[in-house]
């Protein structure tokens, strides 16, 4: 098993993810495979720690995995790394139960992996000492190993902070100091950072938080600790075999729509099914002897004006739809099938294979954790789970939607579409705001593949 640690904060914002991107670059230049883990449904931060690590990032969420597949999961990706990294979200004890088993130190228990917490020094020295004090009282199952100062004002600053912390704190080791500095901040917008594959100089960004953790973090201090971290009792997830496809998937996969868990494309690839990646922003058309189409999430918003301007991919897009061709789509998936969307005073034309436009808020119109019921509309021949889990954070919502929508979907916790249904069917596409996962037997991806064999085999009529 790899040596592993996570990287927590007292709360959001800290500064953990560049400190998270700058560590696995900077461990990745010492010749070590560095393994990323966030946990949670996010995509963002993944992207970045997948492109700073060198190795796909995967995702750790109890919302959708049982605690027992979330060991085995790690263990899995983790056995061929020198040292596990993993993410977390929100503060260290945030979440949604009450007794914390959902939060980032739910994680750390479970796992076993000492914790190092990045502290937002803005604003605060002897402060430290109660928060610290704490935070490693508060639950005596979470091993707090370690502390990483950031965004600390300057070597006078750094100085106050660790007579305070060797004061009141003997025991815990300081690992690092990251002064505050204007080129180590990672660039936002209304969903969060902006995506590893959208943001201009990314690779130039992950070198300048690497030279800023190399040069102001103890890493052979920050590496004893992941090594002491206790062995898991944890047998790894068996890699699931791939056949030979008999299924070819278009994936969109550009700028626009980056929204991928790799559990996903692996369970496409298990379910026989052989993705095939393709830009909408740059290829004149889809690529040929598709089966079925799968659109994910992403900021459809952020690049509609070049969406637009490849009205070529458009026009194939919309007759393949159409056309009946299988397809799915997740949030900026379904945004880009609509007829518009509308932005910041502008509006730029989409696909059109959804009949309603799409308006871009400034505040979030759905955001958090969903569950949904499948409805007897649902189209694929195995409705799955009762209640299906996943996550949406959106700012846009459909209007002028055509009267009478099918929906695929009962919302139960969320908003989806319209506060109570999710997943718009029309013909063979089932299109939705909600972001599934495919983990388990029951995963959304081997059900879309047999529906898509389904078509193939001419089983159903394609609308």
């Amino acid at each position: 098993m790899a040596a592993r640690l996570l990287i927590s904060a007292a709360h959001k914002s800290s500064g953990k993810t560049t400190l998270s991107v700058g560590l696995c670059r900077a461990l990745a230049r010492r010749g070590l495979a560095v393994q990323p883990f966030k946990k949670g449904p996010d995509y963002i931060d993944p992207m970045w720690l997948s492109r700073a690590a060198g190795r796909e990032c995967w995702n750790l969420d109890f919302h959708t995995q049982a605690p027992e597949a979330i060991r085995r999961a790690f263990a899995r990706h983790a056995a061929g790394a020198e040292v596990a990294l993993i993410e977390g979200n929100k503060g260290l004890y945030d979440g949604m139960a009450m007794d914390g088993r959902d939060s980032t130190a739910g994680l750390a228990r479970l796992l076993a992996a000492p914790v190092v917490l990045v502290l937002d020094a803005q604003g605060i020295t002897r402060g430290v000492a109660p928060l610290l004090q704490g935070y490693r009282a508060f639950d005596p199952a979470v091993t707090i190993a370690g502390v990483i100062l950031n965004k600390v004002a300057g070597p006078r600053h750094e100085g106050k902070l660790r007579e305070v912390i060797a004061h009141y704190a003997p025991d815990l080791p300081v690992l690092g100091a990251v002064h505050r500095r204007p080129s180590l901040h990672l660039a936002e917008r209304h969903l969060g950072l902006i995506p590893a594959n959208e943001a201009a100089g990314a690779e130039a960004a992950i070198e300048r938080f690497a030279d800023a953790v190399a040069e102001q973090v103890d890493l052979d201090a920050l590496l004893a600790v992941a090594e002491a971290a206790p062995a898991l009792a944890a047998a790894p997830a068996p890699a699931p075999a791939i056949p030979a496809p008999d299924l070819r998937i278009g994936v969109a996969r550009d700028a626009a729509f980056g929204f991928y868990y790799p559990d996903d494309i692996e369970a496409l690839r298990a379910a026989g099914a052989e993705p095939v990646f393709f830009d909408t922003l740059r290829d004149a058309g889809l690529p040929p002897d598709l089966d079925g189409l799968f659109i994910g999430g992403g900021f459809p918003e952020t690049q509609m004006a070049a969406l637009e301007g490849n009205a070529a991919m458009r026009a194939a897009i919309a007759a393949a739809v159409g056309g009946g061709l299988p397809t799915y789509a997740e949030c900026g998936g379904l945004m880009y099938l609509t007829r518009a969307i509308n932005w910041q005073g502008e509006r730029r034309a989409m696909v059109g294979a959804i009949p309603a436009e799409t308006a871009v808020h400034p505040t979030p119109q759905g955001r958090g954790y969903v569950r949904l019921a499948p409805t007897a509309a649902f189209p694929w021949p195995d409705h799955g789970p009762e209640e299906q889990p996943g996550h949406e954070f959106h700012h846009s919502a459909l209007v002028d939607l055509e009267a009478d929508p099918v929906f695929a979907f009962a919302v139960r916790r969320g908003h989806g579409i319209d506060g109570r249904h999710d997943g718009l069917v029309i013909g063979n596409l089932l299109a939705g705001y909600a972001h599934l996962r495919s983990t388990g037997p029951d995963g959304w991806a081997p059900r879309f593949a047999a529906f898509v064999r389904q078509i193939k085999g001419g089983a159903r009529r394609a609308v």
